[in-house]
């Protein structure tokens, strides 16, 4: 046995260089790249009044194998080590599942920490690794498929449920290669007999790729689908002239690429978010790119630099609503290339709704807010960019520069006390005497860390959707455990932000 594991982490080798104390692996310059949301969350000292926190002490990462695998090491997340360690597994898992997959950026941001952190695993981890499996779902779900990817290799998948999930990521993106060199070096791997026939058929082992096709289709192995589609793409000349009579409505990765590979490309808006990917290659149309990106943006899995740099990348040739949108941020652009002013002040408000229109206000605002800090006070170019900013990553700054009004005090973490509205009550009251609903605080007496934010995560959420008790209950217990930023971004995305959920 021993043996067998030396042998299958040789297979994963190149990518598993890193020790856990080295720096992460290269797509972590994802978050790296000014991202789509705000990620740095070191921990200041807690501020809310109540609630009976206990200390949050740093400890040292254990060997722990997989489930302590992770793409931000403690000192870039702030987060301890012991994040999971007193909690199940299993329990952690479901939270994880539950989180929706498209919260306010503030969460999102939180959400995507908490699954790419290097934390010790649940003391009950029972070695099915329950929580680094949800926590690669989640970031597919979230169409984070190359943090995805990354976290797969660094945990060295020689597992059949883990090698599935590296295996379909790797072909969304596109980077199957070394995952088929490992499935036809241990082929009790393969997720399918599909996987296994395409994989020898990519290395150019033909014959058995052929053989194993016939063999898995005479023992029904395969489905009709799979078969048509291996057939064509093992010898396409051969079908050159029939239709495909088959069709996938809900194509699997490897059933996508497959389909790709012989010519019949799937449109990837109706699939799950992780296949808009694909539509961001430089050979895809420029209204499929910008759609993808746009997908992909909304929830943090694109950086607002990608997304921008497609919008202007060139002249639209038609209208309609998303070319309206690349025509009003270009005209905003134009007006600031040109440092004109008066152009600037009359281009945002057109800008800015079609910002709001895609719920894509924070990407707007972390890459343009900066441009907008000479726009005059007072005016209603200049209200509305101060707005803008205070949805941006210098909302402190924004604050200190305009008036003293209840967003002001929220963003120095010191709102009024007193509101006629609802909502900026509840999120005054938790800055101003509101703790730590007992049974969270409980938990975290326990040591239940990581539990409890997710759980703030997930009430934060019904606060947004009008739960104002449980906005206040979430709010004061990110300020507790030191997630203030969190807490006073997440409260501004609440207020400024107009969603539905």
């Amino acid at each position: 046995m021993a043996g067998y594991l030396v042998a299958s982490a040789a297979l994963f080798a190149p990518n598993l260089t890193l020790g856990q104390d080295e720096t992460p692996l290269s797509a972590i310059d994802w978050l790296t790249q000014t991202p789509t949301v705000t990620i740095d969350i070191n921990p200041e000292p807690p501020v809310a009044e109540g609630g009976n926190t206990p200390d949050v002490d740093v400890s040292e990462l254990e060997a722990s194998g997989r489930e302590a695998v992770g793409l931000l090491p403690s000192r870039v997340t702030g987060l301890p080590n012991a994040l999971w360690q007193e909690s199940s597994a299993h329990a952690l898992a479901n939270l994880i599942a539950d989180m929706p997959d498209e919260g306010l950026p503030a969460i999102q941001a939180l959400l995507y920490t908490l699954l790419l952190a290097e934390a010790n695993p649940p003391a009950n981890a029972d070695g099915t690794d329950a929580l680094l499996l949800a926590r690669v779902d989640k970031l597919v779900a979230l169409g984070a498929i190359e943090q995805a990817n990354a976290l797969l290799a660094r945990a060295t998948p020689d597992r059949a449920d883990l090698f599935e999930r590296w295996f379909e990521v790797s072909l969304l993106i596109g980077e199957e290669a070394q995952a088929c060199d490992v499935l036809n070096s241990a082929p009790h791997l393969a997720p399918s007999y599909a996987a296994r026939v395409f994989c020898h058929a990519r290395a150019g082992n033909w014959d058995t790729a052929v053989i194993t096709l016939n063999t898995a289709k005479l023992l029904k192995l395969v489905s009709p689908a799979e078969d048509a589609l291996l057939l064509r793409f093992l010898d396409p000349e051969l079908f050159a002239e029939e239709p495909l009579l088959i069709t996938v409505t809900d194509p699997d990765p490897l059933q996508f690429r497959l389909l790709e590979s012989i010519g019949e490309t799937q449109p990837t808006r109706l699939l799950p978010r992780g296949y808009a990917h694909a539509d961001l290659r430089d050979n895809i149309g420029w209204k499929t790119q910008l759609e993808a990106a746009e997908r992909l943006a909304r929830v943090g899995a694109l950086t607002e630099n990608r997304l921008f740099g497609l919008y202007l990348e060139r002249k639209p040739a038609a209208s309609g609503t998303i070319w309206d949108r690349v025509a009003a941020v270009q005209a905003f652009q134009s007006a600031l290339t040109q440092q004109d002013a008066d152009k600037t002040a009359a281009t945002l408000p057109n800008a800015w709704a079609a910002m709001k229109g895609a719920h894509l206000e924070v990407p707007f605002a972390r890459f343009y807010g900066d441009a907008l800090k000479d726009l005059p006070q007072g005016s209603v170019a200049g209200t509305l960019a101060r707005e803008i900013r205070l949805l941006s990553e210098s909302y402190e700054i924004a604050a200190r520069s305009g008036p003293r009004d209840f967003l002001a005090g929220l963003a120095m973490g010191q709102p009024p006390r007193r509101s006629a509205d609802p909502t900026r009550l509840s999120v005054a009251n938790s800055f101003h005497g509101a703790g730590v609903p007992q049974v969270w605080s409980n938990r975290l007496a326990r040591g239940q860390l990581g539990e409890v934010i997710l759980l703030a995560m997930i009430s934060f959420q019904q606060g947004a959707a009008g739960d104002l008790r449980a906005l206040t209950n979430a709010l004061a217990t990110f300020r507790a455990v030191g997630l203030e930023d969190t807490a006073r971004q997440a409260a501004l995305q609440v207020l400024l932000l107009e969603r539905g959920f």
